[in-house]
């Protein structure tokens, strides 16, 4: 594997920024998509269980009915993409083996029935607000990975929670498929005309954020 240089790691986490507008004529190439997309799908999650369903919302028409679902912010219209993380609704016992028949057939053997029941037993120990949270958790480390990657590859996202879940879970359709909206991520390429790209980056003091012991 070839590694990438502490600078141009730390160049590309001070380059990102939560873009605010969009050039909305300014498309991500397929095959930069094609990698984010394999990036999302690599995300490591508790137990690998992937309690998560990336859905990406191509329809112009559906994107500009979000708008105002979304505290009408156009970055959800505007970006060259818009990735919806949602939260699978159906984690359980059956969700669990789904997912060990997965690992058998990926690994070429049998013989998980441990770990199957540990993780039973992790679930069945949550009522459903706890396995809804507990997952919720798990779409950040997807959101993270996906921000940090695009950031890589010189593209411009914004992690946003300002949006009515609900709604778009009507929108997208999502109850029937067990699914609820956690986070956006819309992505793409900065406007010219957005002032916060040029903004230095606000962080408290390296000193006060990071301690040993």
């Amino acid at each position: 594997m070839e590694t990438q240089s502490p600078d141009t790691i730390l160049d590309a986490l001070k380059w990102r920024y939560a873009t605010k507008v969009f050039d909305p004529a300014k498309k991500i190439p397929a095959d930069q998509w094609a990698a984010l997309e394999e990036s999302l799908v690599l995300t490591p999650s508790s137990f690998g269980l992937q309690p998560w369903e990336f859905v990406i919302v191509e329809d112009a028409g559906i994107r500009e009915q979000l708008v105002s679902h979304s505290w009408n912010q156009r970055q959800v219209a505007d970006a060259s993409h818009l990735l919806v993380i949602a939260l699978r609704t159906d984690v359980d016992e059956a969700y669990v083996d789904h997912f060990v028949k997965r690992v058998e057939e990926v690994r070429g053997e049998p013989g998980f029935s441990g770990y199957r029941d540990m993780m039973v037993g992790f679930i069945n120990q949550l009522d459903a607000e706890g396995v809804k949270q507990w997952g919720k958790l798990q779409t950040y480390i997807a959101l993270g990975q996906f921000m940090t990657v695009a950031a890589m590859m010189g593209i411009d996202a914004c992690p946003m929670e300002g949006f009515v879940a609900a709604k778009y879970d009507e929108i997208l359709g999502f109850a029937e498929k067990n699914l609820t909206t956690a986070v956006l991520c819309p992505a793409g390429y900065r406007s010219e005309e957005d002032k916060y790209a040029s903004l230095p980056k606000v962080r408290f003091e390296q000193d006060g954020m990071i301690s040993r012991i």
